[in-house]
């Protein structure tokens, strides 16, 4: 029962990627493996089988490991609502809601539920690959750490740190992370990777040198960019491209400021008929569009608030108005409705928030989060689908009469009399082949016979492979205790 960390010099400089790679590595080696990260913070997060949540990172590597997600995989996850303020998911529960400076006194509390899912993750696997998250050299946060150092000492895991050379001064990056630790955090760390390599990796040779002299730590390995990258679901906001494929059928999708489980729209990236198209603050939604997405969010009322401040109300209420088509998922569903009641401030200030009015359906926020994994049938198609609700909040009213979809029979989501003004709590849809088909060719455009399954699991054996030519995969994994 051995384990072994990735830490990186910082954020998005590739841990999460690192580790799916590690973990597919290991699972074609034989090696029964499981992914484990202590804490993460994002609103892209996916259902278990046990009826919980973790990140969307967690359920990619566990499935690189050929395994069920787990909520032992991410015992603790921050679902930021605010600047200062997240939601903390506790072995896939919601414990509160905190501002980051009460969060500081709410970690001590943390540690033992991290290191009881980490054990039990290490007894039902011959390995545990570990993802930290941020960086061990802001170590104005290493009191009471649990997802770095602290964690790797508690639990005496090695650590490799990983730098990022595409981003610059990644010698600095990995010889300065060990110049500001303490020698006990510092001496847990047994090696370090340079990652997101482009070029001739030659010319880093005295670089690479360099810092093996000044660290004292073995070099595994310098990792070029992994292209193929995006074809799998991405977690962090940063991940999102502005623009994909070049297809006849345009889709747009208004990027909120708490945009949330924004994979649902990777499947659609990928489509050769679709050019998906990602619209930042300030710019307008194009009047030659097909499709608005408006997507999942982590606070409905704020970024309803964001929407208008951008002034896409008045671009969708145009799009509307050209016979345009418009589908809300969850957040953005509550959103196409008329209101949106929060009586007990759920998210943020008690009250009623207008919504956009396109549905003729009302949402009434309330404590209780569902959170199931679910198979319905499209109600216009009858194709069968497949996908996840992660959503507080019930909606009623007279346009869930026409219904999206069925769950055992039961209407689940609305649309408006023209059908034109979709809306469902159906996250993961268009990851479902005969779906995703079915929902193109409502709107006219060819489906390209992806099998998106397929594709993902195809994509982790090419990173597999990308990490066994470019570093020393036999020596990571011999190093794991």
């Amino acid at each position: 029962m051995r384990a072994l960390m990735i830490q990186g010099t910082g954020s998005n400089v590739g841990k999460s990627l690192l580790v799916a790679g590690l973990c597919r590595a290991a699972l074609r080696r034989g090696i029964s493996v499981a992914p484990f990260k202590p804490q993460n913070m994002s609103n892209n997060a996916a259902v278990t089988e046990d009826g919980g949540e973790i990140g969307r990172a967690q359920a990619l590597q566990a499935l690189a490991c050929g395994r069920a997600p787990h909520t032992d995989m991410n015992p603790v996850l921050l679902k930021p609502e605010t600047d200062r303020g997240a939601q903390v998911i506790v072995q896939g529960r919601r414990l509160s809601t905190v501002q980051a400076r009460d969060y500081a006194a709410l970690k001590p509390n943390l540690l033992a539920p991290v290191l009881e899912s980490f054990e039990r993750l290490r007894k039902s696997a011959d390995l545990v690959i570990v993802e930290g998250a941020g960086s061990p050299a802001e170590v104005n946060l290493r009191a009471h750490d649990i997802a770095n150092m602290g964690f790797a000492r508690a639990a005496d895991v090695p650590v490799v740190l990983v730098g990022d050379i595409d981003r610059g001064g990644v010698i600095a990056q990995i010889v300065g992370t060990k110049v500001v630790l303490d020698p006990a955090d510092a001496g847990q760390i047994i090696g370090f990777l340079v990652n997101r390599f482009r070029g001739d990796p030659s010319l880093f040779d005295d670089g690479y040198t360099l810092i093996e002299q000044q660290t004292g730590w073995r070099g595994f390995g310098v990792v070029p960019y992994f292209a193929d990258a995006a074809r799998l679901p991405a977690e962090d906001a940063l991940d999102l491209r502005r623009t994909a494929e070049d297809g006849p059928l345009k889709i747009a999708v208004p990027v909120l400021s708490r945009i949330a489980n924004f994979d649902d729209l990777d499947p659609l990236k990928q489509e050769s008929q679709v050019t998906l198209t990602m619209i930042g603050p300030g710019q307008a939604i194009p009047g030659d569009t097909d499709l608005i997405i408006l997507p999942g969010t982590k606070s409905t009322c704020a970024d309803l608030a964001w929407l208008r401040a951008q002034g896409w109300d008045i671009d969708i209420q145009a799009h509307v108005r050209r016979g345009g088509y418009v589908l809300g998922i969850c957040g953005g569903y509550q959103m196409l409705g008329t209101m949106i009641h929060d009586p007990e401030g759920l998210e943020g200030r008690a009250g009623d928030t207008p919504g956009l009015g396109l549905l003729d359906v009302v949402t009434t926020m309330q404590a209780d989060k569902r959170l199931s994994r679910v198979k319905a049938v499209h109600a216009a198609t009858g194709a069968p689908m497949s996908g996840y609700e992660i959503h507080i909040g019930t909606t009623t009213g007279e346009a869930r009469c026409h219904p999206f979809a069925y769950v055992n029979g039961e209407p689940e989501g609305a649309l408006s009399s023209d059908g034109r003004i979709l809306g469902s709590y159906l996250h993961g849809m268009f990851a479902d082949d005969a779906f995703r088909s079915a929902f193109l060719r409502q709107l006219g455009a060819a489906s390209s016979m992806l099998n998106y399954g397929n594709a993902v699991e195809s994509t982790l054996d090419s990173l597999a492979d990308h990490l066994e030519a470019h570093c020393d995969v036999g020596g990571l994994l011999a190093t794991a205790r």
